[in-house]
């Protein structure tokens, strides 16, 4: 199992000090968000840094690219990284389609099965298995001239979707190498809704279920007293209160008995009642949601709980520690260390 540090948003000269330390700590590769800025040109200077480590993007927003853009980057930092790139596509939410990117947004899952086949027809041809030729539902890619294609290479192209409900996890069923599972997630979630959605989009495409990757963020917690894990917890409870918030996310809560949370939760959002966001998340709920041990005990529960299942952890808090906190960067090294070698 792969252990990786979620980050993004930072400047070129930042991510590549953040690569070497992590290099460095033996940490697997860097996982790249994209909100603020693009994930493309930090990923290059990361790399350029820390030849070892492995890149993903979790998630690059699609609908906004045409899939010839987003194949086209893809197989460049494939190309330049030695094949330590995957493609983590996601179709954002309709809000930040329609009225941040004006980008159509109609149908996502149904759009983002046509985008990842498209990307994938384009990587055929890049790759000069086949000419460009995709008639999709949404896109039409016919139209490649030689001196506009890529130079070949041959280190494997790989592309993920993030995907929560069962439709859209029928659409990586069917079509993804892999899943970024959302970080408000519980094993319950992941054993009784995740692996089903998945497997039913796999064998409607007469694909074997376990050939997808989970990439998995993990709100992870450690400390050795409540004091030195509290910074750890209250971001935590933070990021769980904002996530459900969301209305489509309120069955994590019901399917642990904590029926009606994302209603409290909306309820003192609109009151304007942040301070009571993190009190509405108890310490049960986080148990659920996040992994909140010891240093000593970190590796072996993120090991125990995700082994078997996910392929690579990737560490949703932690980076600032890393950065500027040198035993805490130790720290982090051990427990690196532990999970790859698991």
């Amino acid at each position: 199992m792969e252990i990786d540090l979620m980050t993004g948003g930072a400047s070129w000269r930042d991510n590549a000090e953040l690569a070497r330390l992590l290099e460095a700590a033996g940490f697997s590769g860097m996982l790249y968000t994209e909100t603020s800025q693009v994930p493309w040109m930090q990923i290059a200077a990361a790399a350029m840094a820390a030849p070892e480590l492995h890149f993903t993007t979790g998630i690059a927003v699609a609908f906004p690219r045409s899939p010839m853009v987003t194949a086209a980057t893809g197989y460049e930092l494939a190309d330049n990284t030695g094949g330590r790139f995957r493609l983590g596509l996601g179709s954002q939410v309709r809000a930040h389609i329609e009225r941040r990117y004006g980008a159509e947004f109609e149908r996502p899952a149904a759009r983002l099965r046509d985008y990842v086949l498209a990307v994938k027809a384009c990587w055929r041809a890049f790759d000069r298995s086949e000419r460009l030729s995709h008639e999709g539902e949404f896109y039409e890619l016919s139209l490649l001239p030689p001196d506009w294609a890529p130079r070949a290479h041959d280190h494997p192209m790989r592309v993920d979707i993030s995907a929560v409900g069962p439709i859209m996890l029928g659409v990586a069923g069917e079509v993804a190498d892999g899943v970024h599972v959302h970080p408000l997630h519980s094993m319950h979630y992941i054993e009784h809704r995740l692996l089903a959605g998945i497997a039913d989009g796999a064998d409607r495409a007469g694909r074997d279920p376990g050939e997808l990757d989970l990439i998995v963020p993990v709100f992870a917690c450690p400390g050795d007293t409540p004091e030195e894990r509290a910074p750890y917890v209250a971001r935590a409870k933070q990021q769980i209160a904002f996530y459900g918030s969301t209305p489509n996310y309120a069955f994590q809560f019901d399917d642990l008995g904590f029926e009606g949370t994302t209603g409290r939760l909306r309820a003192a959002m609109k009151a304007g009642e942040f301070d009571r966001l993190t009190e509405l998340v108890t310490d049960e709920m986080l148990e659920s949601f996040a992994v909140v041990a010891s240093w000593d005990d970190l590796a072996d529960r993120l090991v125990d709980r995700y082994r078997g299942v996910a392929s690579r952890v990737v560490l949703y808090l932690g980076a600032e520690q890393i950065r500027h906190d040198d035993r805490a960067r130790g720290r982090w090294a051990e427990v690196a260390a532990t999970v790859r070698a698991a």
